[in-house]
């Protein structure tokens, strides 16, 4: 993404791996120097290049979590 700064502060998860190395994961990311949000999403295996992907807050996460607790998987 040009223009955008981001900082991954903390790796959380990794949930998939394709074959070519992109990694879809949950991780506490920075951007543009704010205050790390949950964030899921597909990166490069160097991490250059990344995927569309959701940045949560932690509200948004609890809701999620809660509303995955529902189901009946």
């Amino acid at each position: 993404m040009a223009g955008v700064k981001f900082e991954i502060t903390q790796h959380l998860e990794l949930l998939s791996e394709g074959s070519k190395g992109w990694k879809k994961e949950l991780n506490m990311v920075s951007w543009n120097d704010r205050e790390p949000k949950f964030d899921i999403r597909e990166w490069s295996p160097d991490y250059e290049k990344m995927g569309k992907g959701v940045t949560l807050t932690k509200d948004e996460i609890i809701s999620l979590k809660e509303a995955l607790n529902k189901l009946d998987i």
